[in-house]
Protein backbone atom coordinates (compact mmCIF):
# COMPACT_ATOMS: atom_id res chain seq x y z
CA UNK A 1 0.00 0.00 0.00
CA UNK A 2 1.60 3.64 -0.74
CA UNK A 3 2.34 5.98 1.63
CA UNK A 4 1.69 9.71 0.99
CA UNK A 5 3.57 12.11 2.99
CA UNK A 6 0.71 14.25 4.91
CA UNK A 7 2.68 17.17 7.20
CA UNK A 8 6.63 18.10 7.37
CA UNK A 9 8.28 20.29 9.71
CA UNK A 10 11.85 21.31 9.45
CA UNK A 11 13.68 21.59 12.86
CA UNK A 12 15.94 24.52 13.53
CA UNK A 13 18.95 24.63 15.97
CA UNK A 14 19.87 28.09 16.88
CA UNK A 15 23.11 28.58 19.69
CA UNK A 16 23.13 31.87 21.50
CA UNK A 17 26.48 33.34 23.52
CA UNK A 18 26.75 36.83 25.03
CA UNK A 19 29.44 39.47 22.67
CA UNK A 20 32.27 38.85 25.18
CA UNK A 21 32.26 34.86 24.88
CA UNK A 22 34.54 32.57 23.62
CA UNK A 23 32.57 31.62 20.41
CA UNK A 24 31.41 35.38 19.51
CA UNK A 25 35.67 36.31 19.90
CA UNK A 26 36.34 33.29 17.86
CA UNK A 27 33.55 34.52 15.44
CA UNK A 28 35.18 37.86 15.35
CA UNK A 29 38.74 36.55 14.71
CA UNK A 30 38.37 34.26 11.73
CA UNK A 31 35.95 36.85 9.89
CA UNK A 32 38.87 39.59 10.42
CA UNK A 33 41.74 36.66 9.07
CA UNK A 34 39.37 36.06 5.90
CA UNK A 35 39.41 39.66 4.62
CA UNK A 36 42.16 41.77 6.22
CA UNK A 37 45.11 39.84 5.47
CA UNK A 38 44.70 39.91 1.96
CA UNK A 39 43.69 43.34 1.92
CA UNK A 40 47.11 44.46 3.24
CA UNK A 41 49.30 42.11 0.83
CA UNK A 42 47.46 43.80 -2.19
CA UNK A 43 47.91 47.29 -0.87
CA UNK A 44 51.86 46.86 0.02
CA UNK A 45 52.40 45.53 -3.43
CA UNK A 46 54.16 48.12 -5.86
CA UNK A 47 55.29 45.95 -8.52
CA UNK A 48 58.86 45.26 -7.25
CA UNK A 49 60.34 42.53 -8.70
CA UNK A 50 61.00 39.30 -6.33
CA UNK A 51 64.39 38.80 -4.58
CA UNK A 52 66.63 37.11 -7.16
CA UNK A 53 64.66 38.34 -10.01
CA UNK A 54 66.98 41.45 -11.30
CA UNK A 55 68.90 41.44 -14.48
CA UNK A 56 70.92 38.60 -15.46
CA UNK A 57 73.71 38.04 -18.32
CA UNK A 58 73.81 35.39 -21.06
CA UNK A 59 76.20 32.64 -20.79
CA UNK A 60 79.84 33.63 -22.04
CA UNK A 61 80.71 33.58 -25.30
CA UNK A 62 82.96 30.38 -26.33
CA UNK A 63 86.63 31.03 -25.87
CA UNK A 64 87.85 33.47 -28.69
CA UNK A 65 85.19 35.46 -29.11
CA UNK A 66 84.97 38.49 -27.68
CA UNK A 67 82.05 38.96 -24.80
CA UNK A 68 79.43 40.96 -26.08
CA UNK A 69 76.08 39.09 -25.40
CA UNK A 70 73.72 41.49 -23.88
CA UNK A 71 72.39 41.92 -20.20
CA UNK A 72 69.27 40.26 -19.94
CA UNK A 73 66.26 42.88 -18.31
CA UNK A 74 64.60 41.86 -14.94
CA UNK A 75 60.94 40.96 -15.92
CA UNK A 76 58.25 43.44 -16.12
CA UNK A 77 56.39 44.28 -13.18
CA UNK A 78 52.46 44.88 -11.71
CA UNK A 79 51.81 48.73 -11.36
CA UNK A 80 50.59 47.02 -7.70
CA UNK A 81 47.09 46.92 -6.53
CA UNK A 82 46.20 50.91 -6.44
CA UNK A 83 46.75 52.08 -9.99
CA UNK A 84 48.10 55.69 -9.74
CA UNK A 85 48.71 56.19 -13.28
CA UNK A 86 46.88 55.34 -16.92
CA UNK A 87 47.66 56.08 -20.30
CA UNK A 88 45.10 56.55 -23.80
CA UNK A 89 46.17 56.75 -27.49
CA UNK A 90 45.61 60.00 -29.23
CA UNK A 91 46.18 61.70 -32.53
CA UNK A 92 47.18 65.50 -32.00
CA UNK A 93 46.29 68.18 -33.25
CA UNK A 94 49.63 69.67 -34.72
CA UNK A 95 50.12 72.75 -36.51
CA UNK A 96 53.33 74.64 -38.06
CA UNK A 97 52.79 77.96 -37.02
CA UNK A 98 55.36 79.59 -40.04
CA UNK A 99 57.76 80.65 -37.27
CA UNK A 100 61.30 79.90 -37.90
CA UNK A 101 64.66 80.83 -36.43
CA UNK A 102 67.64 80.05 -38.38
CA UNK A 103 71.48 80.13 -37.08
CA UNK A 104 74.04 78.74 -39.65
CA UNK A 105 77.62 77.81 -38.87
CA UNK A 106 80.35 79.57 -41.58
CA UNK A 107 84.09 78.71 -41.67
CA UNK A 108 86.45 81.85 -40.24
CA UNK A 109 85.02 84.25 -43.00
CA UNK A 110 82.02 86.77 -42.39
CA UNK A 111 82.40 86.49 -38.45
CA UNK A 112 81.69 82.91 -38.46
CA UNK A 113 77.71 82.50 -38.91
CA UNK A 114 74.65 83.63 -40.46
CA UNK A 115 71.23 84.12 -39.23
CA UNK A 116 67.49 84.84 -39.99
CA UNK A 117 64.27 84.41 -38.72
CA UNK A 118 60.41 85.48 -39.12
CA UNK A 119 60.77 88.01 -35.96
CA UNK A 120 61.86 91.41 -37.30
CA UNK A 121 63.05 92.36 -34.16
CA UNK A 122 65.49 89.62 -34.54
CA UNK A 123 66.93 90.26 -37.62
CA UNK A 124 67.50 93.70 -37.09
CA UNK A 125 70.17 92.99 -34.20
CA UNK A 126 72.52 90.54 -36.67
CA UNK A 127 73.64 93.59 -38.73
CA UNK A 128 75.94 92.26 -41.59
CA UNK A 129 74.96 88.58 -40.43
CA UNK A 130 71.24 88.96 -41.97
CA UNK A 131 70.84 86.56 -44.80
CA UNK A 132 67.45 86.10 -46.10
CA UNK A 133 66.54 82.88 -47.27
CA UNK A 134 63.74 80.97 -49.66
CA UNK A 135 61.40 78.89 -47.32
CA UNK A 136 58.75 76.50 -48.59
CA UNK A 137 56.46 74.97 -46.32
CA UNK A 138 53.75 72.49 -46.99
CA UNK A 139 51.61 70.36 -43.68
CA UNK A 140 49.65 67.30 -45.85
CA UNK A 141 46.73 64.90 -44.29
CA UNK A 142 47.26 61.91 -45.63
CA UNK A 143 43.91 60.18 -43.91
CA UNK A 144 41.96 62.44 -44.47
CA UNK A 145 40.48 62.99 -40.85
CA UNK A 146 41.03 66.54 -40.81
CA UNK A 147 44.08 66.68 -38.79
CA UNK A 148 47.70 67.08 -39.89
CA UNK A 149 50.00 64.05 -40.59
CA UNK A 150 53.17 65.62 -41.54
CA UNK A 151 55.38 68.65 -42.56
CA UNK A 152 57.23 69.21 -45.48
CA UNK A 153 59.85 71.91 -44.88
CA UNK A 154 62.45 73.00 -47.37
CA UNK A 155 64.75 76.45 -46.84
CA UNK A 156 67.47 77.31 -49.23
CA UNK A 157 70.23 79.46 -48.07
CA UNK A 158 71.90 82.02 -50.53
CA UNK A 159 75.38 81.47 -50.41
CA UNK A 160 78.74 83.13 -51.84
CA UNK A 161 81.58 81.14 -53.36
CA UNK A 162 83.90 81.55 -50.38
CA UNK A 163 81.27 80.69 -47.76
CA UNK A 164 81.30 77.26 -46.34
CA UNK A 165 78.71 75.97 -44.16
CA UNK A 166 79.66 73.57 -41.43
CA UNK A 167 76.69 73.45 -38.89
CA UNK A 168 72.88 74.76 -38.66
CA UNK A 169 70.65 75.25 -35.48
CA UNK A 170 67.34 75.73 -36.16
CA UNK A 171 64.00 76.17 -34.29
CA UNK A 172 60.77 75.82 -35.89
CA UNK A 173 57.67 76.56 -33.71
CA UNK A 174 54.23 74.60 -33.34
CA UNK A 175 50.45 74.14 -31.92
CA UNK A 176 50.13 71.39 -30.87
CA UNK A 177 46.61 70.53 -28.97
CA UNK A 178 44.99 67.05 -27.55
CA UNK A 179 40.80 66.73 -26.81
CA UNK A 180 40.32 63.12 -26.40
CA UNK A 181 40.40 63.28 -22.24
CA UNK A 182 40.88 67.02 -21.13
CA UNK A 183 41.57 69.58 -23.57
CA UNK A 184 45.30 70.57 -23.59
CA UNK A 185 46.67 73.49 -25.38
CA UNK A 186 50.14 74.47 -25.93
CA UNK A 187 52.50 76.51 -28.22
CA UNK A 188 56.36 73.76 -28.66
CA UNK A 189 59.08 73.74 -30.91
CA UNK A 190 61.49 71.32 -32.59
CA UNK A 191 64.92 71.96 -32.40
CA UNK A 192 67.33 70.88 -35.10
CA UNK A 193 71.16 70.94 -34.37
CA UNK A 194 73.64 69.68 -36.54
CA UNK A 195 77.38 70.24 -37.35
CA UNK A 196 80.16 68.76 -39.24
CA UNK A 197 83.85 69.49 -40.18
CA UNK A 198 83.63 69.40 -44.09
CA UNK A 199 81.43 71.70 -45.32
CA UNK A 200 78.33 70.91 -46.56
CA UNK A 201 75.80 71.57 -49.58
CA UNK A 202 72.35 69.95 -48.24
CA UNK A 203 70.82 69.01 -44.94
CA UNK A 204 67.97 66.46 -44.74
CA UNK A 205 66.03 65.03 -41.76
CA UNK A 206 63.33 62.69 -41.33
CA UNK A 207 61.81 62.32 -38.06
CA UNK A 208 58.82 62.22 -35.50
CA UNK A 209 57.88 65.28 -33.65
CA UNK A 210 57.15 63.47 -30.10
CA UNK A 211 55.39 64.81 -26.84
CA UNK A 212 57.59 64.68 -23.67
CA UNK A 213 55.58 64.30 -20.35
CA UNK A 214 57.12 64.75 -16.89
CA UNK A 215 54.29 64.73 -15.19
CA UNK A 216 50.51 62.85 -15.99
CA UNK A 217 48.00 65.97 -17.96
CA UNK A 218 45.08 66.29 -16.20
CA UNK A 219 42.29 64.15 -17.58
CA UNK A 220 39.60 66.60 -17.26
CA UNK A 221 39.50 70.63 -17.92
CA UNK A 222 41.29 72.95 -19.87
CA UNK A 223 45.02 73.17 -19.50
CA UNK A 224 46.42 76.42 -21.65
CA UNK A 225 49.53 76.30 -18.58
CA UNK A 226 52.17 76.57 -21.95
CA UNK A 227 50.04 78.09 -24.37
CA UNK A 228 52.71 81.02 -24.86
CA UNK A 229 55.13 82.03 -27.30
CA UNK A 230 58.24 79.87 -27.58
CA UNK A 231 60.38 82.62 -28.56
CA UNK A 232 59.62 86.55 -27.50
CA UNK A 233 58.95 87.74 -31.21
CA UNK A 234 58.45 91.22 -30.16
CA UNK A 235 61.47 91.40 -27.47
CA UNK A 236 64.54 93.76 -28.57
CA UNK A 237 66.86 92.58 -26.65
CA UNK A 238 69.20 89.60 -27.45
CA UNK A 239 69.15 87.65 -24.85
CA UNK A 240 65.83 86.45 -25.44
CA UNK A 241 66.40 84.82 -28.73
CA UNK A 242 69.85 83.40 -27.35
CA UNK A 243 69.27 79.82 -28.35
CA UNK A 244 70.80 78.38 -24.78
CA UNK A 245 68.11 81.03 -22.75
CA UNK A 246 65.50 79.60 -25.27
CA UNK A 247 66.01 75.88 -24.72
CA UNK A 248 66.65 76.21 -20.60
CA UNK A 249 63.44 78.25 -20.43
CA UNK A 250 61.62 75.51 -22.63
CA UNK A 251 62.93 72.34 -20.48
CA UNK A 252 61.44 73.89 -17.88
CA UNK A 253 58.32 73.03 -18.74
CA UNK A 254 56.41 69.27 -17.66
CA UNK A 255 55.13 69.19 -21.42
CA UNK A 256 57.23 69.76 -24.42
CA UNK A 257 57.92 68.17 -27.71
CA UNK A 258 61.25 67.34 -29.37
CA UNK A 259 62.12 66.20 -32.96
CA UNK A 260 62.90 62.70 -32.80
CA UNK A 261 65.97 61.97 -35.59
CA UNK A 262 69.09 60.20 -34.27
CA UNK A 263 70.24 60.09 -38.18
CA UNK A 264 70.15 63.74 -40.31
CA UNK A 265 72.10 62.94 -43.31
CA UNK A 266 74.30 65.74 -44.24
CA UNK A 267 75.50 66.06 -47.91
CA UNK A 268 78.54 67.44 -49.64
CA UNK A 269 79.70 68.76 -53.01
CA UNK A 270 78.06 72.26 -52.93
CA UNK A 271 78.78 73.95 -56.34
CA UNK A 272 79.82 77.30 -56.59
CA UNK A 273 76.84 80.17 -55.58
CA UNK A 274 74.27 77.27 -54.97
CA UNK A 275 72.48 78.30 -51.83
CA UNK A 276 72.77 75.80 -48.78
CA UNK A 277 69.41 73.53 -48.56
CA UNK A 278 67.52 72.27 -45.55
CA UNK A 279 65.10 69.47 -46.48
CA UNK A 280 63.43 68.25 -43.56
CA UNK A 281 60.03 65.84 -43.10
CA UNK A 282 58.46 66.17 -39.56
CA UNK A 283 55.25 63.72 -38.80
CA UNK A 284 52.78 64.16 -36.37
CA UNK A 285 52.49 60.54 -35.05
CA UNK A 286 49.89 59.35 -32.59
CA UNK A 287 51.04 59.21 -29.13
CA UNK A 288 50.33 57.49 -25.92
CA UNK A 289 49.62 59.99 -23.35
CA UNK A 290 49.48 60.01 -19.66
CA UNK A 291 46.85 60.95 -16.74
CA UNK A 292 46.51 60.31 -13.33
CA UNK A 293 43.65 57.78 -12.66
CA UNK A 294 41.18 58.83 -10.02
Amino acid sequence: MALYELFSHPAERSYRAGLCSKAALFLLLATALTYIPPLLVAFRSHGEPAPGRGATRLPAAPRGLPDLLPIVPPPAVSPGFWLKRSNYEEQPIVRFQHQVLLVVLLGRERGGFLAWSTFPAFNRLQGDHLRVPLVLAREEDRNQDGKMDILHFKLELPLQSTEDVLGVQLILTFSYQLHRMSTFVMQSMAFLQSSFAIPGSQLYVNGDLRLQQKQPLSYSGLDVRYNVSVINGTSPFARDYDLTHILAAYQERNVTTILTDSNPIWLVGRAAEAPFVINAVIRYPVEVISYPFC
